[in-house]
């Protein structure tokens, strides 16, 4: 049974979207950039007071606003799809999260750094950010296949932004492997949310390779690796918080496709979108 909040997101068509929230910028008509122009307004708004100055900056980044069905409506800051007050209006974008294996089978772990302004402090997987609504992310021709390479090719660039792992090593050490969407909705402290469509995406060092890890202080406070018993582990420690979405995928798949890192064969390229509304 699909919540009532489920419903609102699923009958929002495109044309809904954009007149219910004006700031989105339709596709056709987006920047094609990074981020939208900053101001010196920014700082000053009241959902920033107190937060750390490269974080604001990293609130005009171009989201990709979706429908239900994945499908791209336009451009949206980071800002905007945050906003609790946008999200239960059911303002939908894309995601994806990266659980970056070593040659052991080991998944590294990030705690987000204080200065996030979304889910600060909190343990996660590897790297969770958001494709760009840019060509090379964006997935132009609409099929998943190109959405999944949209999304492998964010994943490559924030790695290297958050954990400082160089994007040639991610390009020719391991492979990605796409496992399959979810959809899911979750507040963040005040006034900040995620509403997601997320790509899963795994990716596991080739045989014999290492990788460089030198994270970036400014988007992660610790980092560890970590067997599928040490993390069953720290999910048993009262003292650790955990983000809202790795937890669902912990509780639903994680510790299933793990045993089956060597071979994933048969649980990759899931077309369906799972709903967790």
């Amino acid at each position: 049974m699909s919540s009532q909040y489920a419903q609102l997101v699923k009958q929002l068509a495109a044309e809904d979207i954009l007149e219910k929230f004006p700031e989105v910028i339709p596709l056709q008509k987006r920047p094609n950039t990074h981020s939208s122009e900053s101001s010196a307004d920014d700082a000053k708004d009241k959902v920033f007071s107190g937060h750390d100055d490269e974080q604001i900056r990293l609130m005009n980044e171009n989201c990709i606003v979706l429908d239900w069905e994945d499908e791209a409506i336009g451009a949206g800051t980071k800002k905007l799809c945050h906003l609790m007050s946008n999200i239960e209006k059911g303002l939908l974008h894309r995601a994806f999260s990266v659980f970056f294996f070593d040659n052991e089978g080991k998944l590294l772990l990030q705690q987000r750094a204080s200065e996030k302004i979304t889910f600060p402090d909190l343990w996660t997987n590897t790297c969770c950010s958001h494709p760009l609504c840019v060509d090379d992310e964006l997935g132009l021709g609409g099929s998943l296949q190109e959405k999944v390479q949209g999304a492998v090719t964010a994943a490559v660039r924030k790695l290297e932004h958050e954990l400082g792992i160089p994007q040639e090593e991610t390009k020719t050490r391991g492979q990605f492997h796409f496992l399959n969407r979810i959809h899911y909705m979750a507040p963040s402290n005040e006034p900040w949310g995620e509403h997601e469509i997320d790509y899963i995406l795994f990716y596991r060092l080739g045989q014999d390779q290492k990788s460089t890890v030198d994270p970036n202080v400014n988007e992660v406070r610790d980092f560890k690796w970590v067997t599928a018993e040490e993390l069953k582990s720290m999910f048993e420690d009262p003292s650790l918080k955990f983000t809202p979405w790795f937890k669902l995928i912990c509780e639903s798949y994680l510790y299933q496709w793990w045993e089956q890192l060597k071979d994933l064969s048969q649980v990759e390229n899931d077309p369906t979108i799972h709903r967790m509304l």
